[in-house]
C-alpha cells in the first residue's frame, strides 16, 4: 500500500481525478433515494485517502491554486445560475420568499456562531458547521478565505492547515442530519402542525389550474390537436373564418385547402362546401362537436403546417403580472401549447391563472408563425446555443475579482467580499444584465454546469486530501459529539421558524410554503420529498425564489461564521 500511495504522491493530477472519480461513484450510491451525493463524497474520499496515506508514512497533498482556481470557477457559475431569479425576488410575491430565506440564513448563522462560542470549538469548526448543517457545501471556501486572507487571526500553535482540517471535519459530521433532518422536516412539518397541505395542494391546484408535474411520464394523451375535415355542413359554409371563430372561440382553423391550393387561414377567407378544413383546439373539445364541419380526412397536405417549438423569455413589462389565461382572446390562442414553464431555473406547475414573471422561461410548441408572434408579444425567443462567450466569461472572471479587492474596516481587521464573494456578485450582475440584452455573454446550461459542479467537486476533494493528514490529531469523541450538537440545532430550529412566519404571518399556501422552507435551505431534496408527500407539484412554486437568496447567503455566510466565531 505505500508503494501505491507513493505513486499517488508522485503523480498528483492522477491522484486529483481518482478522488473525483470515486467520489463521483460513491455519490451515486443511495439507500432508499437518500445518498451522500458527489461533493459530500469528495471530502470523504480525499480525507480518508490522505489519512491511510498517512498512517504508510506518506503526505498527500495537491496545489492551492488549482483548488482556488477551481472554487472561483464555481463562484462564479452560481452567479450566474441565480442572478435573474435574485434580483426578480426583491419585488413582488417573491420578497416574502425572500424574507424567509434570510431569515433561515440568519438564524443558521447565528446558532453555529453561538454554538462554537458556547462550547468553544477549535477554529474552523464554525465555518465547517454552517456548511454542513445548511447543505451549503460552497461556504467551505468562502470560510477557508476567512483563514488565508488573515482575517481571522488563529491563536498560538494553531496553523492555517489545522483549521482548514476542522472546517472540513465539523462539515463532514454535520452534514448527515443536515442532509435528512431538513427532508424529514420539510416533508413532515404540516402534519406536526396540524395542517392538511394534500387539501391546500388540490385547492391550489383548482383555484389557479396547476398541472401536476410529478407523475407527468409519457402518456398517450395529448392536451391540443390538430384535425382535417371536409366541409359539409351547411351552417358553416359561406362563413368567413373570423365568424366562425366568434361562433366557436374554443377552435382555431390554421390553414384551408381547396381544390389542391393551400390557402392559409386569413381571417377574411370565406369558407365554402368541400374544403379540407386543418381545425385546432383543445383535444377535450375537437372531440365535443363531432360533425361541426363534417368528416375527418387524412390530407397530408393540409396538415402538413410549418410547427415550431421554442424558449421564449419573458421581458416586456407590459405582460408581467397577467395570467395565462388573460391571452384566451389573443389570435394566435389554440395555435399553440405551453409545455414547460420554468422559474429561477426551476420548473414549476402552471395553470390558467399562473401570472407571468419577468424572466419566466415558457416553453412552447406550435404554428411557427404563433411562436414567433408571441415571442415578440412577451419578450423574445431564447434560441439554443451550444457556444459560450469567452469573453464575456473573462470580463466577468476579472471583475469579480476587482470587486474582491474592495475592502473596510471592522472588528479590528480589513473586510471585504474577498475572491470568491466577488465573482458571485460578479455572476449575477453579468448574468442578470445578459438576460435582458441578450445579445452577448451567452453561457449555455451545460457549460455553467461545468463550471459549478466541476468546480466544486474539485474544490472539496483537494481540500479533503489536505486537511486528512491532520484530522486524527484534532478528532476526539467529545469534539465531534460538541460539533454533532451544533449542527443539529442549527439544521433542525430554523425550518421552524421559517414555517411560522410564512403560515401565521405572511398566509402562505401550506403546500406551496413547503416549497418555501426547503428552497431557504437551498436544498432540492426537501421539496422533492415534499411534493411526493403530498402528491402534487405546487411545492416547487414556492422553491426557486427562497432558493436563489439563500444559495447567495449561505455562500458568503462561510467567512462571517468564522469571522464572528474567533
Amino acid at each position: 500500500m505505500q508503494g501505491f500511495f507513493t505513486f499517488l504522491q508522485q503523480n498528483p493530477y492522477l491522484l486529483l481525478f481518482f478522488v473525483v472519480g470515486l467520489a463521483v461513484w460513491i455519490g451515486r450510491a443511495n439507500i432508499k433515494g437518500y445518498g451522500l451525493g458527489m461533493v459530500a463524497g469528495a471530502i470523504v474520499v480525499g480525507a480518508a485517502l490522505s489519512v491511510t496515506a498517512s498512517l504508510y508514512g506518506v503526505k498527500l497533498e495537491l496545489n492551492n491554486f488549482a483548488k482556488s482556481l477551481f472554487y472561483y470557477l464555481f463562484m462564479y457559475g452560481v452567479g450566474l445560475r441565480v442572478g435573474p431569479s435574485f434580483v426578480n425576488s426583491l419585488r413582488g410575491d417573491g420578497l416574502k420568499f425572500c424574507i424567509l430565506a434570510v431569515v433561515s440564513s440568519v438564524l443558521g448563522l447565528a446558532l453555529v456562531v453561538l454554538g462554537a462560542k458556547l462550547f468553544a470549538l477549535p477554529p474552523g469548526a464554525a465555518g465547517g458547521m454552517l456548511a454542513g448543517s445548511q447543505t451549503m457545501s460552497a461556504a467551505i471556501g468562502s470560510a477557508e478565505q476567512a483563514i488565508t486572507s488573515g482575517v481571522v487571526k488563529l491563536p498560538a500553535g494553531v496553523k492555517p492547515e489545522d483549521a482548514t482540517g476542522m472546517i472540513a471535519l465539523s462539515y463532514g459530521i454535520t452534514y448527515i442530519w443536515g442532509t435528512v433532518g431538513i427532508i424529514l422536516i420539510c416533508k413532515y412539518l404540516p402534519r406536526w402542525w396540524g395542517v392538511d397541505a394534500k387539501a391546500a395542494a388540490r385547492q391550489y391546484e383548482a383555484e389557479f389550474g396547476v398541472r401536476d408535474l410529478e407523475g407527468g411520464g409519457l402518456t398517450g394523451f395529448r392536451q391540443f390537436g390538430l384535425r382535417a375535415y371536409r366541409l359539409e355542413n351547411q351552417a358553416q359554409v359561406g362563413m368567413s373564418i373570423a365568424k366562425f371563430r366568434v361562433s366557436n372561440p374554443e377552435y382555431r382553423i390554421v390553414n384551408v385547402s381547396r381544390g389542391g391550393e393551400q390557402l392559409g387561414a386569413d381571417p377574411g377567407l370565406v369558407l365554402r362546401k368541400g374544403d379540407i378544413v386543418a381545425l385546432g383546439g383543445a383535444t377535450g373539445h375537437l372531440t365535443e362537436k363531432m360533425g361541426l364541419i363534417g368528416p375527418e380526412v387524412a390530407d397530408a397536405k393540409t396538415l402538413g403546417i410549418p410547427l415550431d417549438q421554442a424558449e421564449i423569455l419573458v421581458t416586456n413589462k407590459d405582460v408581467v403580472g397577467r395570467t395565462f389565461e388573460s391571452f384566451r382572446s389573443e389570435a394566435l390562442a389554440g395555435q399553440l401549447q405551453v409545455t414547460k414553464v420554468e422559474r429561477g431555473g426551476v420548473p414549476i406547475p402552471a395553470g390558467l391563472k399562473t401570472e407571468l414573471e419577468r424572466m419566466d422561461i415558457v416553453s412552447v410548441v406550435g404554428l411557427k408563425s404563433a411562436v414567433n408572434e408571441l415571442a415578440e408579444m412577451w419578450g423574445r425567443v431564447a434560441r439554443t446555443n451550444t457556444a459560450t462567450d469567452l469573453l464575456t466569461l473573462a470580463a466577468g472572471m476579472i471583475l469579480g475579482l476587482l470587486i474582491g479587492m474592495i475592502s473596510f474596516p471592522a472588528f479590528g481587521a480589513s473586510i471585504g467580499l474577498g475572491n470568491a464573494g466577488g465573482l458571485l456578485l460578479s455572476g449575477v450582475i453579468v448574468s442578470s444584465v445578459v438576460s435582458r440584452l441578450r445579445f452577448f455573454g451567452n453561457t449555455p446550461n451545460a457549460a455553467r454546469n461545468v463550471l459549478e459542479d466541476l468546480g466544486l467537486v474539485v474544490f472539496v476533494a483537494i481540500v479533503g486530501v489536505n486537511a486528512g493528514a491532520g484530522l486524527l490529531a484534532q478528532l476526539t469523541g467529545a469534539l465531534a459529539l460538541k460539533i454533532f450538537i451544533v449542527g443539529f440545532i442549527a439544521c433542525t430550529i430554523p425550518p421552524f421558524i421559517v414555517w411560522a412566519i410564512g403560515y401565521h404571518v405572511f398566509k402562505i399556501n401550506p403546500a406551496v410554503l413547503m416549497g418555501g422552507v426547503a428552497g431557504a435551505r437551498s436544498h432540492s431534496g426537501p421539496c422533492r420529498e415534499a411534493a411526493v408527500e403530498i402528491q402534487s407539484s405546487v411545492p416547487w412554486i414556492g422553491f426557486p425564489v427562497a432558493y436563489a437568496v439563500s444559495g447567495i447567503l449561505l455562500t458568503v455566510f462561510g467567512y462571517f461564521a468564522m469571522l464572528l466565531a474567533q
